[in-house]
């Protein structure tokens, strides 16, 4: 392969890869909206339900309704932990997939070592762009 191949190769894979983190950017960011929206809408819905289910609980009495109130108490707490709980998860997978990255990285830049010159750098800053590094 020509000097003037291999820059021209090396020009288009970096011009590639400069958008490459801006869209991983983006991506992180929706979901940790989109994480933060449902935790948000699962609580709401809790709330909801609760709502609902101590209206119903006005209409009995005695024991019934002490029981009826606190299942709904016991159901909001037990929604609203789970919501916790995917909260926790999505940003647990969020953190496994940087991990993620980082060792592909690692081994993406490792076969860069087999080339030279201008394809090596091309190869690194690739590697770099692509694992968001």
């Amino acid at each position: 392969m020509t000097h003037a191949k291999i820059s021209l190769l090396a020009a288009s894979l970096l011009g590639f890869g400069l958008m490459m983190p801006v869209v991983a950017d983006e991506i992180a960011k929706h979901d940790k909206s989109t994480a933060s929206a449902a935790y948000s809408q699962s609580k709401e819905n809790a709330d909801a339900t609760y709502d609902a289910a101590k209206k119903a609980c006005d209409a009995m009495s005695g024991n019934e309704k002490d029981v009826c109130v606190k299942q709904a108490k016991s159901d909001l707490k037990v929604a609203k932990a789970q919501a916790k709980a995917n909260k926790k998860a999505s940003k647990a997978q969020a953190s496994a997939d940087e991990d993620k990255r980082s060792a592909e990285y690692k081994v993406a830049k490792e076969r860069c070592d087999a080339l030279s010159g201008d394809a090596k750098d091309a190869c690194v800053s690739k590697a770099k762009v692509e694992y968001n590094q």
